[in-house]
């Protein structure tokens, strides 16, 4: 009897092919990414300035020189000014496309579809938000709710303080800037922390006014160190949801262009303007990623890490190419 029952065990379990000794596998991470764009850095300036937090999300996936300003003198070539940079960013295209050409947004082009749109597109259910010193990011560039962008709106937002007038008089250092870098900041790291937007969009402007005042100088330098602050506030409620909830973050901080000579001004096509800089958390960074990436080619990376599914006639607009496999 013992027998029987011993062989019967024998052929149930060669029937259930691997039951005793099966190998559970791990739940798939959710994906979420966060974007950062600190206005105005040049890449020999992060280069040479203590920025902790910044060096922080390198040394956890990588840091590389980018560039801005499509191809000189061929027809992608774009102003290095900030709106056609935040642009050429969301939508990966750059202005021959997109049609931004400086910071007045008149006459977007927005059957190139922006990162959002292409998210909402895919799962009406992931969340999205944006967090801005700028409201024309989400109002203008993304065209949040207009019908000619696709009618679809960014489920949470935080921006426009920089019409209060009366909270936030202008002054000629821009310190009203910096106070809304603050709280702008503040707050991604709260909801990200609190909620964990599948999406988010951070944009703090301060180091832009700070270098078209003083150029390269020590203000530029300290305010350079202040938003590094502002990034590790960001940098820390990612590490939190990380920790807390089984979810997989991605971290992008960029810049929308370099500076001149000076370090006053931009918006032409010399090296430093157009060079950038990119630091990332990401462990799947693939050979691109060292071969000086493009602002165009952050949208195709977060699309990677998000493992969104985009139109084809979207995906062959593309100027840009993922630097995460």
């Amino acid at each position: 009897m013992l027998n029987f029952c011993f062989t019967a065990l024998l052929m149930l379990g060669m029937s259930l092919p691997g039951a005793c000794h099966a190998e559970s596998v791990p739940p798939v991470r959710t994906p979420k990414a966060v974007f950062i764009i600190i206005d105005g850095i040049p890449a020999d300036v992060i280069e040479s300035t203590a920025t902790p937090n910044i060096d922080a999300i390198s040394a956890a996936g990588g840091y590389t020189r980018a560039y801005v300003g499509g191809e000189v003198g061929g027809e992608s070539e774009s102003p290095t000014v900030s709106a056609p940079g935040y642009m050429s960013l969301i939508t990966g295209t750059w202005c021959n496309k997109h049609n931004v050409r400086d910071n007045d947004v008149a006459e977007p082009d927005y059957q190139y579809w922006n990162i959002f749109r292409i998210a909402e597109a895919y799962d009406t259910a992931l969340e999205t938000a944006i967090f801005s010193t700028w409201q024309d990011n989400r109002t203008k560039l993304v065209g949040d709710g207009l019908d000619a962008a696709g009618g679809f709106t960014i489920d949470y937002h935080f921006d426009g303080l920089e019409l209060d007038s009366g909270r936030f008089p202008e002054d000629s250092e821009g310190n009203y800037i910096s106070a809304i870098d603050g709280l702008v900041a503040a707050d991604a790291a709260r909801e990200i922390r609190v909620s964990g937007p599948d999406l988010s969009w951070v944009y703090l402007q301060y180091t832009d006014d700070v270098a078209h005042n003083h150029g390269d100088s020590p203000e530029f330098t300290a305010a350079v160190q202040l938003m590094d602050e502002r990034v590790g506030q960001v940098w820390q409620a990612v590490q939190a949801r990380q920790a807390q909830f089984h979810e997989d973050w991605l971290i992008i901080v960029s810049t929308d262009h370099g500076r001149d000579a000076t370090g006053m001004e931009h918006g032409e096509q010399s090296e430093r303007e157009r060079t950038t800089w990119i630091a990332t958390n990401s462990k799947r960074l693939n050979a691109h990623f060292r071969q000086t990436p493009a602002i165009v080619d952050i949208l195709p990376s977060l699309v990677a890490h998000l493992n969104l599914d985009m139109p084809k006639e979207i995906r062959a607009q593309l100027d840009g190419q993922s630097f995460i496999d």
